[in-house]
């Protein structure tokens, strides 16, 4: 047996290592949910990857209550860390982060502690030289673990491939120096993801390259496509009406393309500004929406053929995102305008319905805040660039705020919290420039 990107449990063919390798993480699975039940706490999903454990942003966890305490959340652990803006993962009683740190040389480094008390279990650090790299404070890239291995992507150009319970490395590339990658203004920065058998990057190699696919289990390239630079956003996996694709958002166009070999299957024109490319496109229904601070945003729709991708709707008035991921439900998507806060719209039609009035996070020049739907309810997890965690009520007609509370410091370089937090077991975890912090949600008990 083994797991799925999802957790759903499947028959592997048995083979050597990887047999036993796959039996690890299921004891690993095995006792984690057997400390949760034995706290007194429902069943709650892991946070494996960028946007949780299916990619958009939604999370199973244990009933969150409305009412926090004024006293704020308590503190189960906390560990010094270094800077960075890639995103906390957790997987099977493990957490798992990407910092870098000038001393005792350039390195950035892959973070692995326990998920109960914080315990360090193993570091792999690799020399990286960020020169002039502009908001050089670490890697952009969330960890994305999978059937045992945790797959990353740094700031200036290296993968790894490192086992999840050792650290020891299965593979890794160099894309800058070995394969022609042209660093974008602000670092490499999409999430690796995983389609079996292959692991997918947004790299942008000199010739040819917009995505890469790597063999997960090797490194080997099997495919490279798009001629476009490299921009900030992670690729996609979706069922579109002519079949399974991969969306690749760039800084000159929305592509289409074939997961087997990477054919382009269609692009639509979308040259941004400064090459921001960074919210991970939204896939709902046949409809496509990118958001972009400048030209605003897009819906396209496609057909049932596949190269058939037309624009549906474009908005650059009341829809201008920047990094905040959108989520959806029931036809309506909420996502962070930089003028005017959290903002609700209709996907069909790109007809706004509601904006927070900048109330879950402050208006600035780069306005944060991470949006995660609470499964089986309306109600949304965030955590806003001040450090603050959110509980708030979404739906088509209104907003509601129902709790806030601070949940970590930020601290220099950065002086932000961009980082996008883990949700796992009763608890969330959260990193700044300086530390990873672990506080229980105030949940009900069973």
């Amino acid at each position: 047996m083994g797991l799925d990107a999802e957790g759903n449990v499947r028959v592997l063919h048995p083979s050597g290592k990887r047999n036993r390798k796959n039996l690890v993480a299921i004891w690993a699975l095995v006792l984690g949910l057997a400390a949760l039940f034995g706290n007194g706490v429902a069943f709650a999903e892991d946070w494996p990857r960028w946007g949780g454990p299916r990619g958009d942003e939604t999370w199973s966890g244990p009933d969150v209550l409305n009412e926090w305490p004024e006293t704020g959340l308590a503190v189960r652990f906390r560990q010094p860390i270094g800077g960075g803006y890639s995103g906390v993962a957790v997987a099977h009683g493990r957490v798992y982060v990407h910092d870098y740190v000038k001393t005792p040389s350039e390195s950035e480094r892959v973070l692995c502690f326990d998920a109960t008390t914080g315990a360090p279990l193993w570091t792999h650090a690799y020399p990286v030289a960020y020169a002039d790299l502009d908001y050089g404070s670490g890697p952009r890239a969330t960890p994305t673990v999978f059937e045992g291995r945790v797959y990353t992507f740094g700031a200036v150009g290296q993968a790894h491939c490192l086992d999840a319970v050792t650290g020891a490395v299965v593979w890794s590339i160099d894309f800058v120096k070995d394969h022609g990658a042209v660093l974008p203004t602000w670092g490499l920065a999409g999430a690796a993801v995983v389609d079996e058998p292959r692991v997918l990057f947004h790299v942008g190699l000199k010739e040819g390259g917009t995505l890469v696919a790597c063999d997960r289990n090797t490194g080997k390239i099997v495919w490279r496509s798009g001629a476009d630079p490299a921009g900030y956003a992670a690729p996609i996996l979706i069922d579109a009406p002519s079949g399974r694709q991969v969306v690749c958002w760039s800084p000159e166009h929305v592509l289409g393309l074939s997961p087997a070999d990477g054919t382009v299957l269609w692009k639509v024109p979308y040259k941004v500004t400064y090459g921001v490319s960074i919210a991970t496109p939204l896939y709902r229904n046949g409809l496509l929406f990118v958001s972009g601070y400048w030209e605003g945003s897009k819906a396209i729709r496609l057909g049932a053929a596949p190269g058939d991708a037309t624009l549906a709707w474009q908005e650059n008035r009341n829809l201008r995102g920047l990094m905040s991921q959108p989520i959806e439900r029931n036809g309506s998507v909420y996502t962070l305008d930089k003028q005017y806060g959290v903002t609700c719209f209709d996907l069909e039609t790109g007809k706004k319905r509601w904006d927070d009035k900048n109330t879950l996070t402050a208006r600035g020049r780069n306005p944060q805040v991470t949006l995660t739907w609470l499964q089986g309810s309306d109600r949304v997890l965030s955590v806003n660039a001040e450090g603050e965690l959110l509980l708030s009520r979404f739906t088509p007609d209104a907003f509601e705020l129902l709790a806030r509370t601070p949940v970590i410091e930020p601290a220099e370089p950065t002086g932000v919290i961009w980082a996008h937090p883990a949700y796992a077991g009763d608890a969330v975890f959260v990193r700044s420039d300086r530390e990873l912090v672990c506080r229980p949600l105030p949940v009900r008990m069973p």
